[in-house]
């Protein structure tokens, strides 16, 4: 069964991310103020809107995932998995599908 988007996939700019993450992950939103915070000093520090693209990138798949119910329900479980994993090989592999899924949908979103 493949469920709907819970919302549609947010413009990768700071507000219209932030309007995403108070939907689908409300629990975030500190999280997410405080990197875009640090990305804009990093900017001003370095120069550069690279850490302001890398955070917007980075919040741009975090939001996929989570307005995917099937893909966020794959990822919390495999980060809780491996949380709560007895061996490293146990906590290695629930890991690897974490950052598989991440992967996945950054480069998706990237794409896009």
């Amino acid at each position: 069964m493949c469920l709907e988007p819970r919302i549609p996939r947010p413009d990768r700019t700071p507000a219209a991310l932030r309007a995403a993450c108070a939907v689908v992950a409300p629990h975030l939103l500190a999280a997410y103020d405080l990197a875009k915070d640090q990305a804009l000093a990093e900017a001003l520090e370095y120069g550069s809107l690279k850490p302001v693209h890398a955070c917007l990138n980075h919040w741009a798949a975090l939001i996929e995932i989570e307005r995917q119910p099937e893909t966020a329900e794959a990822y919390h479980r495999a980060e809780h998995l491996a949380h709560i994993a007895t061996t490293p090989d146990e906590a290695r592999e629930h890991l690897t599908t974490v950052s598989g899924i991440y992967r996945a949908v950054a480069e998706m979103v990237r794409a896009e």
